[in-house]
């Protein structure tokens, strides 16, 4: 990271350690964020291409709540899933046995393909007593405003995993390609912020551990949505949308709040899918009050 992030005091003011444990066969890295007895615990769940930075600008809002932070299976400091496909439901089992050896009964959040993962495995039986989902994945990407260049995406993810390995590798983690990705998302105007975001997605974004991870993740991730998981949700669950989301229209959010038990949706003005590094405070703010203490035992 070459350009120091706008949030740079709170994150230092925060306790932060580096964590590993076994799940799945393979040693996940996870950080944890504030006060061993802080009264809430909550998991939180990067999205696609990313690691646990990207959600950093979010846990310096949330004062007062431990937030752990795993790097999903290759992915950032967590190598793959020994032997198996990373389809949606071993990214799942994985949040399950992690939630379950870490911090069980905690809130788990999940950040675009995050709030798949994080919604296929509360479905699945995952024990948490409430359910945060940012920038959630609400409708099909491959339908979606910008499904043409989702479609494309596959044939560069496809042709990545193809190609002799030199070539593939190289073709994945072309510098430019990743910041011709990070200008489409962005939607601030902060020419400070852009540089920040870009210099976020140069810095992070190529830190999958090889192409056939990556290419398994993306077709995970443009394969499936949170609808089909929404109706077996029991738990109060908090989306956080955006109003300018190229991936999820935010008429999709609406109707998908609907599709829940139990929903509360925010609507983010002015942002797209970069909601954790455009308006992190906002968001931060919502789960607070989303968290605050009250006569349901999820404190």
């Amino acid at each position: 990271m070459t350009v120091a992030s706008p949030y740079a005091d709170r994150l230092a003011a925060i306790a932060v350690r580096r964590e590993e444990v076994e799940i799945s066969g393979t040693r996940t890295a996870y950080w944890v964020y504030g006060d061993a007895g802080a009264p809430i615990t909550l998991i939180a769940v990067h999205g696609y291409r990313g690691d646990h930075h990207g959600l950093e600008p979010v846990v310096a809002f949330l004062d007062g709540i431990r937030v752990i932070s795993p790097d999903l299976p290759g992915f950032g400091q967590t190598p793959p899933l020994p032997g198996v496909e990373h389809t949606l439901e071993a990214y799942a089992q994985w949040l399950r046995s992690f939630v379950d050896a870490v911090a069980p009964g905690a809130v788990v959040l999940g950040h675009s393909f995050g709030s798949i993962v994080v919604a296929a495995a509360t479905a699945a039986g995952l024990h948490t007593p409430r359910v945060i989902l940012v920038n959630p994945i609400g409708a099909p990407a491959l339908e979606g405003p910008r499904g043409v260049l989702a479609r494309l995406a596959v044939l560069y993810y496809r042709l990545g995993a193809r190609l002799p390995q030199r070539l593939g590798d190289a073709l994945l983690r072309n510098r430019m390609i990743v910041r011709v990705m990070s200008v489409s998302m962005a939607k601030t105007r902060d020419p400070l912020l852009r540089r920040f975001i870009h210099d976020q997605h140069d810095t992070y974004f190529s830190l999958f551990h090889d192409r056939d991870v990556l290419y398994e993740g993306f077709v995970t991730s443009v394969s499936n949505d949170i609808r089909r998981f929404a109706p077996a949700i029991a738990q109060p669950t908090l989306l956080i949308a955006a109003e300018k989301d190229d991936i999820t229209p935010i008429e999709a959010e609406r109707r998908l709040r609907g599709m829940f038990p139990d929903a509360e949706l925010v609507e983010i003005p002015s942002v797209g899918h970069l909601i954790h590094y455009e308006t992190p405070q906002v968001a931060a703010d919502a789960i607070r009050r989303f968290l605050a203490p009250s006569g349901d035992g999820t404190r």
